[in-house]
């Protein structure tokens, strides 16, 4: 097993040496600066996120999902992306998963060795009856996690897609997947916690993934929430302003066809737009399948 010291995340940090004699001013403008290194670590690394992402949008558009395997901080940060799917996106829970070590007991409390044993990154995605359809994503700051290793190796077993996020190059788990994105953020100011640079690297990339995927699945209109669970007051708000904006209607008239559609934004454009009832537009959605914009111009013909 590899040296944790090997590893860029356990480096000792040549300007923080002297963290606990600094003043509170100091500390936040050397974080502040260390932060600014993310960013230019992450364009280094596009070309493996498009890799990813254009892998991804190719399964969910063939009845695969994505999962998310990570323990502690990565585990956290992969739950905190799926979760937010289903609000924005409109997606079922079961599209976007994410798996962590110690399971959903470890949101708060670390479970003691979960993330060391090989075996239960596996037993977790046979329990989700993982297919090769699917998308993995093993993530771990280290590139080592056991936990994550396991996951990544069964996947690969049945022929799911594999991908790694990591950020220490060569890492452990990037021999098991298909694309392997390694963005180096360098040691952090405090020695080994990668919540800090690398977990934020991290949620960046992961923002980056789902977001683009679901723009290329339909998801968005312009750069407009067109499949935003409006499950609450503000959001049954923000689906009437879109359907404002986009189609140029009154409010009042916004209102009234989205509580035809059971608040479906999309929907409800592309009825506006097209002049169509609820079974027209619908139909003019399934064969666009789901973008607003083809939908609209098959309206055209």
């Amino acid at each position: 097993m590899e040296r944790m010291t090997k590893l860029t995340t356990e480096g000792y940090h040549p300007d923080t040496t002297n963290l606990d004699l600094m003043s509170t001013a100091e500390i936040v403008k050397l974080m502040n600066e260390e932060d600014k290194k993310i960013p230019l670590a992450i364009a280094k690394v596009l070309p493996e996120i498009e890799q990813a992402i254009t892998a991804i949008v190719h399964a969910l558009k063939n009845g695969g999902r994505l999962f998310y395997v990570g323990a502690g901080t990565s585990g956290r940060i992969g739950l905190l992306d799926a979760v937010e799917c289903p609000p924005t996106f409109s997606t079922l829970p079961a599209l976007v998963q994410a798996i962590l070590a110690g399971g959903e007991e470890a949101v708060m409390i670390a479970v003691e060795g979960a993330e060391d044993d090989l075996s239960l990154g596996e037993a977790e995605l046979k329990k989700r009856q993982l297919t090769n359809r699917d998308v993995v994503i093993g993530i771990a700051a280290s590139g080592r996690t056991p936990f994550v290793k396991g996951a990544l190796i069964y996947a690969q077993q049945i022929g799911a897609k594999t991908i790694s996020l990591a950020s220490n190059s060569h890492s452990a788990i990037s021999q098991y997947t298909n694309i392997a994105i390694e963005v180096i953020t360098g040691p952090e100011i405090l020695t080994g916690s990668t919540r800090l640079k690398a977990a934020t690297a991290h949620k960046q990339i992961l923002n980056m993934i789902t977001t683009t995927t679901m723009i290329k699945l339909g998801k968005v209109y312009k750069n407009l929430m067109v499949d935003v669970h409006a499950s609450n007051f503000k959001l049954r708000e923000r689906a009437k302003q879109i359907v404002c904006d986009v189609t140029g209607v009154a409010y009042s008239q916004a209102e009234s066809v989205l509580e035809q559609t059971n608040f479906q934004v999309k929907l409800s454009i592309v009825m506006l737009l097209t002049n169509t009832t609820i079974e027209e537009a619908t139909e003019l959605l399934a064969q666009s399948e789901g973008h607003v914009r083809r939908a609209v111009e098959l309206r055209k013909f």
